[in-house]
């Protein structure tokens, strides 16, 4: 027989996903309610404002994707890019190449940049690639994990603005643990996902569109023949149809907004999730949120300093909320992680491309960017590099994070 679903005790303290905030938890168990009850097209109301402070902004089209932080990006994409559209991609890890997979999935001429993994984009960089090439889209990730580097967004929007280019920023590693300011830095499209510093589970992409950005993509809008009334535009004279049904975001936006047209059955347990995930991030502080990240990573990373591991990357850029740690010579990564796993329930991640087999990617994010979720891992670390011959301090990781913390 079958038994119920009880999953293993585990401190996630990977790149993500992270282990949800319990308060995120509660919220998902709380019952359902029809999709068109006043309660639940209140809620929608109200998540829809905590994730414009979330994002720093005042766009009206702020709302949540349903689906992981990949179908917000392919949302995005699908539905700013026309086939044929020159898109560019500043590519510095993994997430970079997966901008490129999508954007070339949407019929896309995309051209890239590229820097070594563990390096980021100078601005004038990505200028010279915007005069050269005169995409409509600018896409780009602000911190990608496979590297941990953070590319600085600051200076972006003005230049896509002086070139008329769409600015759209990949958020999903960063959004509460990084600095973020959408409407500041200029930036058109910003998706993100749950399971990062927001502390909650992966199935819901928050996601914020300019007033021009929205009306690109509203120039695409073409309502489904079943739901169109004679007051929707004539269909001839909209522009090409966006390539997907569930992520074309011209519907969605009637969906979520005064008109709330029927557009698909709302995953209501991801939204009071989404929700819940926002609220608390707004009572903390987004700037609280960004100093707390901040802490406990300086502390993860001055701990593997004290077990004598070494950095990759440019750590001037590197994200607040994961480290990547050089796997020691003769120590066998992926053994030493499943010692981890096995003997004290702390998972760490692996890399991808060029890093696999060479770091180890260790996260603070969301709900385990805490003193004793860092402490414990530093602890079990030790002890893991210790059974695989690595001389060591004893206690080098703990009393390294510990002088951060008194500090």
């Amino acid at each position: 027989m079958t038994s119920p679903v009880n999953p293993p005790p585990r401190l996630l303290m990977g790149p993500g996903p992270i282990n949800a905030d319990p308060r995120v938890l509660r919220a998902m168990s709380a019952q359902l309610v029809g999709q068109y009850d006043p309660w639940m097209t209140d809620t929608m109301t109200e998540t829809m404002g905590l994730y414009r402070d979330v994002f720093r902004t005042t766009n009206e089209q702020t709302f949540v994707v349903d689906g992981t932080s990949r179908a917000g990006i392919e949302a995005a994409l699908v539905s700013l890019v026309e086939p044929g559209d020159r898109v560019l991609v500043p590519v510095f890890g993994r997430f970079g190449h997966l901008l490129v997979e999508i954007a070339e999935r949407c019929g896309a001429e995309v051209h890239t940049i590229e820097v070594p993994w563990g390096e980021v984009f100078d601005p004038s960089a990505v200028e010279e690639a915007v005069v050269a090439t005169r995409p409509k889209v600018l896409a780009v990730v602000q911190g990608d994990t496979s590297t941990t580097m953070c590319q600085p967004l600051e200076d972006l929007g003005e230049i896509c603005r002086r070139h008329d280019v769409l600015l759209y920023c990949d958020a999903t590693a960063s959004l509460g643990g990084n600095p973020f300011e959408t409407d500041l830095w200029g930036l058109d499209v910003v998706t993100a996902g749950l399971q990062k510093c927001l502390g909650g589970p992966s199935g819901s992409a928050p996601i914020t569109l300019s007033p021009r950005a929205a009306t690109v993509i509203d120039g695409r809008k073409h309502v489904e023949a079943g739901i169109r009334s004679d007051d929707d535009d004539d269909e001839d004279a909209a522009g090409v149809r966006i390539a997907s049904n569930y992520l074309d975001l011209a519907q969605v936006m009637d969906y979520w907004g005064p008109r709330r047209l029927n557009h698909h059955t709302e995953a209501t347990t991801m939204l009071y999730g989404a929700r819940e995930c926002a609220r608390l991030l707004v009572e903390e502080g987004l700037d609280a949120a960004v100093e707390r990240h901040a802490r406990h990573g300086l502390a993860m990373l001055e701990g593997v300093r004290g077990l004598g591991l070494a950095v990759f990357g440019d750590v001037a850029h590197k994200m607040h909320n994961v480290v990547a740690v050089e796997i020691p010579a003769g120590v066998d990564g992926d053994a030493a992680r499943s010692a981890l796993l096995t003997d004290f329930g702390i998972e760490i991640g692996t890399s991808f491309g060029p890093l696999h087999g060479k770091v180890w990617r260790i996260g603070t994010m969301g709900h385990n960017a805490r003193k004793d979720a860092v402490l414990v891992t530093l602890a079990a670390l030790e002890q893991v590099l210790r059974a695989g011959g690595v001389p060591l301090t004893a206690g080098g990781g703990v009393g390294a994070a510990q002088e951060v913390y008194s500090s």
